[in-house]
């Protein structure tokens, strides 16, 4: 009666490490934590490379306004003011010379072109203020101005007079210096592009350096992120499924304890709570095994008991019968009608009764002997067999006025021919016993078949029997008649109810139509693998009647 109590203390023991193991998860992160703080380092990680790359990018569009809107048209102005200057003083130069109109038109141009000029690089003033080109350009026209008044204007006016020209010496050292501003002018514009040109480089370069790091980054947070999951949920994970595999191939003693994240931990206590439940269930059923075993064993020495009991009945007790009711008769026959009546009265009731016990014997021996005795299964031909059986109750045929009706083309089936036959005569005879009076009776059999197996009926015209019995018929010495009634053991339908399910079928009472005399048993008995399936698909896939247990 202690025996239980292990299982008990074993599941306390499970319970108070499950419920360590929940306090423990309970102070672990949890998945959805995991996957928020993974999910907020990679946002901002993405809105701090947005970020840089939208910077670089902004920079790069500053360095190329300067470059290209800025820088380069002072360069260009600059150049064309030099020019323009230049063909002041080559127009000068030539009017000087041959005194013609045409060739001061350099002069006039270019005091138009640098007027240009100069109107386009005041502008930009104010946007390069590094580049000093406020003092820059306004040393150029100063100078340029000094040229003019100083040398150019007196030489064309004393040209157009036909007077003598100022010193040409003075004008060179004059232009020299406007030469020198408007070199200056240049010089300080081109430095101002080469630096526009550095800025721009930088930016492009940083946005490549902020390309790589944002892919080094991105790298080695995927990286890292890889190693988490393999280490906080795949690992985790593998190892529950494989002890979740040892418990589903059977070793259901192995512990399944969870690791990793809670729902993981909680997770695994479930699966151990089932496993746990499932270790019960094998304990409670090797339990049940060791049980079945022991009655399995105990059956056996009952069945060989059984054996022995039938063989002796068969030999010891029938030996001592055959002497009784052997002497019974000898009385009978010697002293019959030379005592009183009431010891012949005795003397028929001692025949009767040993008679009647070496027919209970010899049916109960049958009875036993169903399933023990075969020499197994082969092909058995009904209508033969059928024909057989009917031939051994001719007596009980001319004795009632009856007939056996057998139809053509009843199947061969496996099983035991004996056994078989013994059935058939067992059903056979039934009807013929179980007749109406002055009703001569008429038994048919036939076969059809149903799916996989053939169903069997042998009906009579006799007196029928009452849906009520049906199924006490078949059980072992119940009468549904007295014994002076009807003779008999009560042995027959319970012998051939063995039989049948010996052979793996099934046997019921058809009632059929209540207006219609007689009674029909049906029973089932398997197809041979040789026969091919039946050619209407309606049979191949019909099932028994509803009578059909």
């Amino acid at each position: 009666m202690s025996a239980p109590a292990p299982p008990r203390r074993r599941g306390s023991m499970r319970l108070r490490l499950d419920s360590a193991a929940l306090e423990e998860a309970a102070q672990r992160w949890t998945l959805r934590r995991w996957f928020t703080v993974g999910a907020t380092v990679l946002g901002l990680l993405s809105l701090l490379a947005v970020a840089l790359g939208a910077w670089a990018v902004v920079r790069i569009a500053d360095a190329r306004t300067v470059l290209y809107d800025e820088v380069a048209p002072a360069v260009t102005a600059s150049q064309d003011l030099s020019s323009a200057l230049l063909d002041q003083e080559i127009g000068v130069r030539g009017f000087t010379i041959l005194s013609a109109d045409e060739f001061l038109a350099p002069y006039v141009d270019g005091r138009a072109a640098e007027a240009a000029a100069v109107a386009q690089l005041q502008p930009l003033e104010r946007t390069l203020p590094g580049a000093g080109l406020g003092t820059a350009l306004t040393e150029v026209e100063t100078a340029a101005d000094t040229w003019r008044r100083d040398y150019a204007e007196p030489t064309i006016a004393a040209a157009r007079a036909g007077a003598p020209t100022p010193d040409a010496q003075q004008g060179r050292l004059l232009f020299e210096r406007v030469r020198a501003a408007s070199g200056a002018l240049v010089d300080d514009l081109r430095d101002e592009r080469q630096t526009a040109r550095q800025q721009l480089d930088g930016a492009i370069t940083f946005l490549a350096v902020v390309g790589i790091t944002i892919t080094i980054v991105a790298a080695v947070f995927l990286l890292l992120a890889a190693l988490g999951l393999r280490k906080v949920i795949l690992k985790p994970i593998r190892r529950l499924a494989e002890q979740t595999r040892q418990v589903v191939e059977g070793r259901v003693s192995t512990h399944v304890l969870g690791s990793g994240p809670r729902e993981l931990v909680a997770l695994g206590a479930d699966v151990e709570a089932m496993r746990a439940h499932i270790q019960r269930e094998v304990d409670e059923l090797q339990e049940a095994n060791s049980k079945l075993d022991d009655r399995t064993r105990d059956l056996e020495r009952s069945n060989r008991d059984l054996e022995q009991f039938a063989y002796v009945a068969s030999h010891d007790l029938q030996e001592p019968l055959r002497k009784v009711s052997s002497f019974c008769q000898l009385l009978q026959r010697r002293y019959g009608g030379k005592l009183d009546e009431r010891a012949d009265q005795y003397i028929e009731f001692a025949v009767d009764g040993a008679q009647r016990m070496q027919r209970l014997i010899n049916d109960l021996l049958a009875f036993s002997r169903v399933g023990r005795t075969t020499t197994g299964f082969e092909p058995v031909d009904l209508g033969r067999v059928a024909r057989a059986a009917a031939a051994q109750l001719a007596s009980a045929v001319e004795e009632t006025g009856g007939e056996v009706v057998i139809d053509e083309g009843l199947p061969t089936v496996p099983g035991d021919p004996s056994l078989v036959q013994q059935l058939l005569m067992n059903l056979i005879g039934n009807g013929l016993k179980f007749h109406r009076t002055d009703v001569p009776p008429v038994v048919r059999i036939g076969a059809v078949r149903r799916g996989d197996e053939w169903e069997v009926w042998v009906s009579d015209n006799g007196i029928g029997i009452e849906p009520e019995f049906a199924d006490k018929i078949f059980v072992i010495f119940q009468r549904l008649h007295g014994r002076e009634v009807y003779a008999g053991t009560g042995i027959g339908l319970a012998l051939a109810k063995k039989i049948v399910e010996f052979h793996g079928g099934r046997i019921w009472v058809d009632h059929g139509a209540p207006e219609e005399p007689g009674t029909t048993i049906r029973l089932t008995l398997p197809v041979s693998p040789a026969d091919p399936p039946p050619a209407d698909p309606a049979l191949a896939g019909a099932v028994p009647s509803k009578e059909s247990p």
